[in-house]
């Protein structure tokens, strides 16, 4: 794990070693060779065949030190989240904001989106960050801070998905953690209904008298609708497995009250990569008895994905249900709290994709981030969907992604970029603050040796 996780300070020497070996090798890739990350995992879902360079950042894997005196821990941009965590719970601490899959690692979270049900109160993974060491397009190595001559880099880092620079280390914040976690599942019959609840949730940080620590939703069809709310306790008069025979979201309508550990609570939608397990058979009690538990984890759902993408398997399967092909809609998208009822009337109506996920955001810094333009003073709702729809003839590639980036944007919401977009030129930069971005590529990339942002997340279409 590196240094001592309960000593703080300087970066180890072994960091700065894999830092100038890492930028020795940059240097020593060809001028006009555009420069990607190599790395074992990933949560992108945009399949492209590889045309670059790849640079070798595996070995920047590790936490460096745990400091939980100034709530703060060090930790290398290409660590994962499980191991984070792992290194983090025997401290009784962990991060602010923990994405909900194993393999998301911290640098990935922070350069792009990450979001999970402690947001609503913590924001987004970046803003629980206080420094970042960055290894700039340009092969020079900066630390960014919010007050230093790089603190428009800091806050325009936040979404530019690697077209900047990729983060080598990173100072972030931690909480303290308790044992265990109180859920309770309630049910609301309509939109309206479940956005006031959050609304008020959010705004209160309580619900019956009760402290609320975390708190996101699910739908499972537009008359049944759970908010889950959790509350850190220190006992539990019992606890729930779903990395077994049982399946937490099925759980949501079984069990008002439930308690998990807190390491099984952050892993909770790992298992069965939300409920898109249930894709591959895993969900089936006979499948699932031969399918090794350790295989039962959303690395090897996307590995599985990426292989369909490639074989067309999907696609042969929906004309064999008389359709005329299927296209994958796999998206985050953030909607004022306000609008998230149309949102969801539309979704269901023109995409018809369930279950859906909901997960409160409000952003902690009012300054905001510069290239995800979101409003501080704004309680938005992330909306998750990872499906496909099947497409009928005359459909345009892209029909329905297309139809849930017009909605999101008439409604004043935000999408991601991990996946699939379609936006012309002119709409996405209104959408992610081109001149913004043109300055820390000037600034950081003169020469482009990262792709662009709109190259890498929409590109040619």
């Amino acid at each position: 794990m590196g240094a001592d996780p309960g000593t703080a300070g300087a970066p180890p020497a072994d960091h700065s070693d894999e830092v100038a070996a890492l930028v020795d090798q940059y240097r020593r890739i060809p001028p006009g060779n555009q420069v990607r990350l190599a790395k074992p995992t990933s949560n992108l879902f945009r399949f492209r065949a590889p045309t670059t360079t790849g640079l070798d950042v595996g070995r920047l894997n590790r936490v460096l030190s745990i400091d939980p005196d100034t709530s703060t821990a060090q930790v290398q941009g290409m660590a994962t989240y499980e191991s984070v965590v792992a290194a983090h719970l025997p401290t009784g601490h962990v991060p602010l904001v923990i994405p909900q899959l194993k393999t998301i690692t911290l640098g990935g979270a922070v350069a792009g989106l990450g979001i999970e049900s402690s947001s609503f109160r913590s924001g987004l993974p970046h803003e629980s960050v206080r420094e970042m060491e960055i290894l700039t397009g340009a092969g020079e190595v900066v630390v960014a801070r919010p007050d230093n001559e790089h603190a428009e880099l800091f806050r325009g880092f936040p979404n530019s998905y690697g077209t900047l620079g990729y983060a080598l280390r990173l100072e972030v914040e931690v909480e303290p953690t308790r044992p265990y976690v109180r859920l309770r599942h309630v049910r609301f019959s309509t939109a309206q209904e479940c956005a006031a609840a959050v609304e008020e949730i959010c705004r209160d940080r309580e619900f019956e008298g009760h402290r609320v620590d975390f708190l996101d939703g699910t739908v499972l069809s537009p008359s049944e609708q759970y908010l889950t709310v959790g509350t850190y306790v220190d006992e539990a008069p019992r606890t729930s497995d779903y990395t077994g025979s049982k399946i937490y979201y099925r759980s949501l309508r079984d069990h008002q009250t439930d308690f998990l550990t807190v390491h099984d609570y952050l892993w909770r939608w790992d298992t069965d990569w939300f409920w898109c397990s249930r894709a591959f058979g895993v969900q089936h009690p006979a499948i699932r008895a031969l399918w090794p538990r350790r295989y039962r984890r959303s690395d090897v759902y996307r590995r599985i994905v990426a292989w369909d993408r490639r074989a067309g398997l999907s696609d042969r399967l929906a004309r064999w249900r008389g359709a005329a092909g299927s296209e994958p809609v796999i998206q985050d998208v953030e909607i004022p709290v306000r609008r998230l009822p149309e949102f969801l009337e539309f979704f269901h109506r023109d995409i018809g994709i369930e279950p859906i996920w909901l997960c409160p955001v409000r952003l902690r810094d009012p300054r905001g981030w510069s290239l995800y333009p979101m409003d501080p003073d704004e309680l938005y709702v992330n909306v998750g969907f990872w499906s496909a729809v099947d497409t009928k003839p005359g459909d345009r590639p892209g029909e329905y992604n297309r139809a849930v980036e017009d909605a999101v944007g008439a409604l004043d919401g935000h999408k991601s970029l991990y996946s699939d977009s379609f936006y012309e030129p002119e709409q996405f930069w209104r959408l992610y603050n081109r001149p913004a971005y043109e300055r820390l590529k000037q600034r950081y990339d003169p020469d482009g040796r990262l792709p662009g942002l709109y190259e890498k997340c929409v590109g040619k279409r």
